[in-house]
């Protein structure tokens, strides 16, 4: 691994913060509870990352306690990260995950910075802060506390459960600042969510943190992310997972369909052709070569059939592209713009279209 190649203080501009050299790495872990799975602890040197200007993301700062997720979804975009570790995109991205032990620290002194001009963060854009390696590190708490004491607005997307462990500490920052919660859901079949996201945590229990996150106050959207073409794109099955999204008690669902980027892609191909071969030819036909996006044709026909259903449930939100690229709207509404000044918003109205997927 790259880190592990470095001479004594010689730095790495490519790598990811925190492993620029040598002394980055703290130890290797590994531990019965999670079999398979090796946890490189590293001190950071930076903890927020600043999101460069020709992205599409509708936020400027996220801050990414871990790189790597043993939610395993064969989809994730992250994936081709882990390459910049010379690890690869598709079974280390999912057993080598890098722990940043003292990003909390890190994020109190940038945040304490002058300059700071205390901008919407985002967590959970890169992978998943509350994976199940946050059960043993506990590092969502302190960044919390870090973001709510400097006075900064966060929005947090998630497939973790543990989310339920800080609702009473999120729900106490979020008389400080705006607080945005949403819970990513692609998969309401358990027997696919098994085979294609096998990390994470069945969809019962996510709908189960959406309605606890309710109850503490929160409005929370849900993620319908990504839909996998000619699998879980139907109009039955997206009406039967929006019902269960509305009884759990969200107000908003983004939806969209699947992106296989460089990484995601050779992986998610992988996973096809051994559960799905007789839908190769067809996904080649949308994704072709290096094409990560599914045809605009596609798009648009899996809007119109989800919109009317949205209505019919009494859900807010829309397409992936329409949340994200959303004028500012007056009056008392965080919006998804970037770089706008909002007044104060009731809790969990949303601070930016994330992705996780």
């Amino acid at each position: 691994m790259r880190w592990r190649g470095q001479s004594i203080g010689e730095k790495d501009a490519s790598a990811l913060p925190g492993l620029e050299t040598l002394e980055g790495l703290v130890r290797s872990v590994t531990t019965p509870e999670f079999q398979g799975v090796t946890f490189h602890e590293v001190h950071a040197k930076s903890a927020l990352n600043h999101v460069p200007a020709m992205s599409a993301m509708p936020f400027d700062w996220t801050v990414n306690p871990y790189r790597g997720c043993t939610h395993a979804c064969s989809y994730c975009f992250a994936r081709n990260t882990h390459t910049y570790l010379d690890l690869d995109a598709g079974r280390d991205f999912d057993s080598q995950v890098v722990v940043k032990v003292n990003v909390a620290d890190v994020l109190r002194r940038e945040l304490a910075k002058p300059t700071w001009a205390r901008e919407p963060v985002a967590l959970g854009t890169n992978t998943d802060p509350y994976q199940r390696a946050e059960g043993r590190y506990r590092l969502m708490p302190e960044i919390i506390g870090a973001l709510a004491e400097s006075r900064t607005p966060l929005s947090i997307l998630t497939k973790g459960t543990l989310l339920r462990r800080d609702l009473p500490l999120l729900a106490d920052a979020a008389t400080r600042v705006p607080i945005s919660l949403a819970m990513s859901i692609a998969v309401f079949d358990d027997a696919l969510q098994a085979a294609i996201e096998p990390g994470t945590p069945s969809a019962a229990a996510r709908l189960a943190t959406v309605r606890a996150a309710t109850d503490a106050g929160f409005r929370v959207s849900v993620f319908l992310m990504p839909l996998l073409p000619h699998i879980t794109d139907s109009a039955p099955a997206i009406d039967d997972a929006l019902a269960r999204i509305r009884a759990a008690g969200a107000t908003r669902v983004v939806f969209g369909a699947l992106h296989l980027r460089p990484g995601a892609k050779e992986w998610f191909w992988q996973w096809l052709e051994r559960d799905h071969p007789e839908l190769v030819p067809a996904y080649r036909g949308l994704y072709p070569g290096a094409s990560a996006y599914a045809p605009e044709g596609y798009r648009k026909m899996l809007a119109a059939r989800v919109r009317p259903l949205l209505r019919r449930h009494g859900l807010g939100g829309g397409a992936e592209e329409e949340v994200e690229n959303r004028p500012p709207r007056a009056g008392p509404v965080r919006t998804t713009a970037r770089g706008a000044r909002a007044a104060p918003t009731p809790r969990g109205e949303a601070l930016a279209a994330t992705r996780l997927f």
